[in-house]
């Protein structure tokens, strides 16, 4: 019954309105990817349009995020799902459930967790930047082991009466000197403790995004812009009670619920939520190989282009994102040009174009590029070369 929402045809394009030109910006061409400082997010006309009917009418939104988080619940195979506004909020409402439980006094006392669990484990090598998100309710980062690595044994006895919760970074997992998940989840829960994973872009291939809660995990939390939803949106999943803790927390477990939570400020449209559902559905449903081929098709269309290009050697890049090829161009140290010139000269276009670059080579990630600008991308170059 959860999955009946239907996304409607795509609506008339708003792509020719000069919108950033009236505000006096320059648009930008997306060769880096899916970058929270250049928008997040590239949304199918199929996922725009069904923000647009989601415009149409109002709701109650108490019941659309329930019903959406079944939803997601039975698209990633887990107990339960909430939708928030991105995963460093994800992060925080999840590391929320974790210290308050279903208890509606620590709830209404958040951020102040003075006498409460409240200690958030972290491995040394694993700090990052996003462990700031857990802080953002009360919790106490607790680093455990250094730079150089942590023991499990460390691990274990870093575990008290006060943790909350042991934060782990997806990305991170087998990094040489840390701990593996799958013997961390084991550790924690042999003391009662659960495990808060960030899997912020980690959504491919399906099979791996759906594993992390059967591996254990007790709360993951996702950004939904990796796999097309909006940019201020995210997914927090796993345990059943935690997810209902997390939601009480949320924007309307505060307008609607009994307790004064400090949630309030985590906002979504309507919008948002049915886009994020409706992308997770088609991203775990997609034909993956026809996908990976369409944007071969991209990448080869663009190597046509380049093909007789002075200076440059272009070349496929795989494995750019999410198991889909890329654009590399590697620049000719006798060309005259250096791979950081290139870059910054088609920075200073317009549209600007951006990419990542090394001391001599150019990568384009397509995944955020829209459909039929590599080639503007290419004929850019081409005229640098030639100029």
């Amino acid at each position: 019954m959860a999955q009946t929402i239907q996304a409607p045809e795509a609506a008339t394009s708003g792509a020719d309105v000069d919108i950033y030109g009236e505000l006096g910006l320059t648009p930008v061409i997306n060769g880096i990817g899916n970058q929270t400082v250049l928008g997040g997010a590239l949304l199918s006309p199929h996922i725009q349009a069904a923000m647009d009917a989601a415009n149409r009418y109002f709701v109650n939104m108490d019941d659309l995020l329930t019903q959406t988080g079944q939803m997601a619940a039975e698209l990633l195979d887990c107990e339960a799902g909430y939708v928030t506004p991105g995963c460093a909020a994800a992060l925080t409402l999840g590391t929320a459930a974790c210290i308050a439980g279903d208890d509606g006094e620590k709830m209404e006392r958040l951020p102040d967790t003075t006498g409460m669990k409240r200690d958030v484990v972290i491995q040394g090598k694993q700090r990052y930047k996003y462990d700031r998100a857990p802080t953002v309710c009360g919790a106490v980062l607790c680093q455990v082991g250094d730079a150089n690595g942590t023991t499990a044994q460390q691990l274990a006895t870093a575990i008290g009466p006060d943790t909350a919760a042991v934060l782990f970074p997806a990305h991170l997992d087998e990094q040489a000197g840390t701990v593996p998940l799958e013997e961390v989840i084991a550790i924690a829960h042999s003391q009662g403790v659960p495990v808060l994973l960030d899997a912020a872009s980690q959504i491919y291939p399906v099979s791996r995004m759906r594993g992390w809660t059967k591996l254990g995990a007790d709360l993951v939390a996702f950004g939904a812009k990796y796999f097309g939803a909006p940019h201020s949106s995210g997914l927090l999943c796993g345990r059943a009670d935690l997810i209902a803790s997390a939601a009480q927390q949320g924007f309307i477990g505060f307008e609607r619920g009994t307790y004064r939570t400090f949630g309030r400020p985590f906002k979504l449209d309507r919008g948002e939520i049915v886009a994020v559902v409706l992308a997770l559905r088609e991203w775990v449903t997609m034909d993956h190989e026809a996908r990976i081929a369409r944007m071969q098709q991209r990448v080869n269309a663009a190597l046509r282009r380049l093909e007789r290009a002075p200076g440059i050697s272009a070349t496929n890049a795989p494995n750019a994102s999410f198991g889909a090829p890329g654009l590399r161009v590697d620049v000719d140290a006798a060309s005259g040009h250096t791979a950081a010139q290139l870059a910054d000269a088609l920075a200073q276009g317009t549209p600007s174009i951006l990419c990542s670059h090394d001391a001599t080579s150019l990568r384009f990630n397509l995944a955020t590029i829209y459909e039929g600008d590599e080639l503007v991308v290419a004929d850019r170059l081409l005229t640098l070369l030639k100029g």
